[in-house]
């Protein structure tokens, strides 16, 4: 990347950062960077990386190709999509009544009270969330993607049937929330609060899944793959499970009863059992992956 590129580069970030009446500082927050850093990309001297140009270019409203040199202005753009935009005067089709819905994306939510809301289902990106109370909310269906939400208290909500990418949950509190047929892709649960949690046919997929509190949580057709489990204890019956090429460390199941559970690793060192029993099919999956099984008692059959 030339210095000229560079600079054409950072016109074109202000240019559009200020069409959509965003200081750096905003947008900064919004990138969890520096407002400086932004000033660097603005005036040329140094350059964000592909990663964070997508991200850009989900904030700002434009295509990623509005960054290369031969694109057009963004004024082009936005003024072709507000031809589009018109309708005669009276219409309101259905699409544009979706439209007016709730519009939570690209924000810095503290200390907000949303608890009691219902009918969610909107896609919400690239938002941070802290200490906001979501409290026996309707959430299901939602879409979530690049967020950092933490402290906050889903407690008593519905968020089944959702789809979580590259999102971070930290010191967050589910207690009680159903969470039933959700996706967990490319993400972090961390130090929730997970008690009675309803995880039927919840999927978790190259994620983070670290020092969470799961006592009482529904385990039922719940898949583990390729994701790291450490720091946690699994209770209760959990039927129909699978955890495939997972890493595990201080992982224990502790009067936990595993029927028909599918373990599908090259080790499972990480893992023990207290006052466990299973099934003859489970037994020997863990027994074929040289897991201790002291602890693990075969008596269901």
């Amino acid at each position: 990347m030339t210095q000229m590129e560079a600079k054409i580069i950072g016109s074109k970030i202000a240019e559009a950062r200020k069409k959509i009446n965003v200081s750096q500082a905003q947008l900064s927050q919004r990138l969890f960077i520096s407002a400086q850093a932004v000033g660097k990309w603005e005036r040329g001297e140094s350059m964000p990386d592909i990663i964070t140009l997508n991200r850009l270019a989900e904030i700002l409203g434009v295509d990623l190709n509005y960054f290369s040199a031969s694109f057009n202005s963004a004024e082009d753009k936005t003024a072709s999509d507000a031809s589009q935009d018109v309708q005669p005067e009276g219409s309101q089709s259905e699409e544009r009544k979706k439209k007016q819905g709730w519009v939570m994306s690209d924000g810095n939510w503290v200390d907000a009270d949303f608890s009691g809301i219902k009918n969610l289902h909107e896609k919400f990106s690239s938002s941070n969330m802290q200490k906001c109370r979501f409290v026996d909310s309707g959430l299901s269906g939602l879409h979530l993607k690049r967020n950092h939400v933490a402290g906050c208290d889903f407690s008593g909500s519905d968020m089944s049937v959702s789809q979580i990418k590259n999102s971070s949950f930290i010191d967050n509190k589910f207690e009680s929330c159903k969470l039933s047929e959700t996706q967990f892709l490319e993400s972090t649960l961390d130090n929730c609060d997970l008690s009675s949690a309803d995880f039927t046919r919840v999927m978790l997929k190259s994620s983070m899944f670290t020092n969470n509190k799961t006592t009482n949580a529904v385990w039922n057709g719940t898949s583990f793959i390729n994701t790291h489990l450490a720091d946690i204890v699994f209770d209760g019956k959990m039927d129909d499970c699978s955890f495939e090429f997972c890493s595990f460390k201080k992982v224990t199941f502790r009067n936990a009863t595993l029927i028909n559970s599918f373990f599908k690793n090259k080790t499972l060192k990480g893992i023990r059992f207290i006052d466990c029993k299973a099934d003859r099919m489970t037994y020997e999956f863990l027994k074929n992956g040289k897991a201790d099984l002291t602890g693990i008692s075969l008596t269901i059959s």
